[in-house]
């Protein structure tokens, strides 16, 4: 089995508390007394609060074939001071509960250039309460292009990525923006965590806004941790880790959106929405 090289830890923030810049610097002030109560060390950045701004795309299938079958086609464009960077960053992921089976999953593309393949442990709150967390492991290939055009059929993506040849769709169905929908990401970059025995982790905090009618979507805190062998990370640091995760949700629970991800915020608005419930 293909061995996890990253573990992320992510909880969804309600969005009506970025009412303001300073709500980043606020929410992070509330994730410091947590991590002094479990002893994490963090290491601040010099520009901690400098925003960051991205465009994100998702493209799917009009019947979100692709979503429906746990893979998601998603455009993002970095910016520097306004402006769009040339290159554009593709991503295709695979993300499933069970290892084996996102393990499996042969992310190659069949394409030469800048390509690289992550195999990562997502850890996430609990669907329906606060304090808990569950696995979701994502298999992805990320490519870094300046001339992404995604308004192909299906057959013409999976020629590139032949991992999504197990969807069932016509290939002759094309692939456009979800819910006709613009993401703008605002992020920072606050610091980093360590959590002892070399295990360190980089930390996040992002809101997703609709571009056209500028209503923020939801907001997101992170924290990812990189390392060579997941067998090698200390079972005591990876506690200290997790019990770490799971009091940010109970010592902050006015800030916590409880559901799936973001990815599915996007797919569950509009008139073709996925439901999530079921």
């Amino acid at each position: 089995m293909q061995d996890i090289h990253y573990r992320e830890y992510k909880i969804l923030l309600r969005p009506g508390q970025f009412y303001s810049p300073k709500r980043f610097e606020d929410y992070w002030n509330e994730v410091k007394q947590v991590a002094k109560k479990h002893g994490v060390g963090i290491t601040p950045n010099p520009n901690a609060f400098k925003r960051l701004v991205r465009e994100v795309l998702f493209y799917d299938t009009p019947q979100f074939e692709l979503y429906r079958n746990s893979f998601i086609l998603r455009k993002r464009t970095f910016y520097d001071d306004g402006w769009p960077r040339p290159d554009h960053e593709l991503a295709v992921k695979f993300r499933s509960p069970d290892r084996e089976k996102a393990a499996a999953m042969d992310m190659a593309p069949r394409m030469v250039g800048a390509v690289e393949v992550k195999f990562k442990e997502e850890i996430l709150p609990l669907k329906d309460e606060v304090g808990g967390l569950r696995s979701l492991y994502s298999h992805n290939c990320i490519i870094v292009s300046p001339n992404l055009v995604l308004n192909h059929g299906v057959a013409d993506i999976v020629s590139v990525f032949p991992a999504m040849a197990c969807v069932d769709t016509d290939g002759d169905s094309k692939v456009d923006l979800v819910n006709n929908m613009a993401v703008e990401e605002i992020q920072v970059e606050p610091g980093h965590f360590d959590f002892g025995h070399g295990y360190e982790a980089k930390a996040t905090i992002a809101i997703w806004r609709n571009r056209a009618s500028e209503a923020s979507l939801v907001g997101e805190f992170a924290f990812q941790a990189k390392f060579l062998h997941s067998e090698e990370v200390s079972r005591k640091a990876k506690e200290m880790s997790e019990a770490f995760f799971r009091d940010l949700q109970t010592q902050a629970p006015e800030w916590v959106q409880l559901g799936t991800t973001k990815t599915a915020m996007v797919y569950g608005i509009g008139p073709n929405k996925v439901d999530h419930s079921e």
